[in-house]
């Protein structure tokens, strides 16, 4: 996994040096925190990269479940799994 890189910069930057702060996340692939006196606030960070994150996380959470539902029995043999999908596409 690839660890991005932060910066921290204060709210007037934000304000005052959008387009700055925009390439910075676009082109240099950077997360930008924005402090409020001092103090973390916000984040700024490219769409494509947080699409990416976004579907990084859904992913796990998704794992998460799966491995919750083999820890506590949830399971069926696969076979029966793809019976199961096979009735339902027929049904539907």
């Amino acid at each position: 996994m690839l660890a991005l890189q932060e910066t921290i910069r204060p709210s007037a930057d934000l304000r005052n040096h959008y387009n700055e702060i925009s390439k910075q996340c676009r082109e240099d692939n950077e997360v930008v925190i924005i402090t409020v006196n001092g103090r973390g606030d916000t984040v700024s960070m490219a769409y494509e990269e947080y699409k990416r994150m976004k579907a990084r996380i859904e992913l796990l959470e998704i794992l998460a479940e799966a491995e919750d539902d083999v820890k506590n029995g949830r399971v069926a043999p696969v076979c029966e799994t793809f019976d199961d999908l096979r009735n339902l596409l027929r049904e539907g």
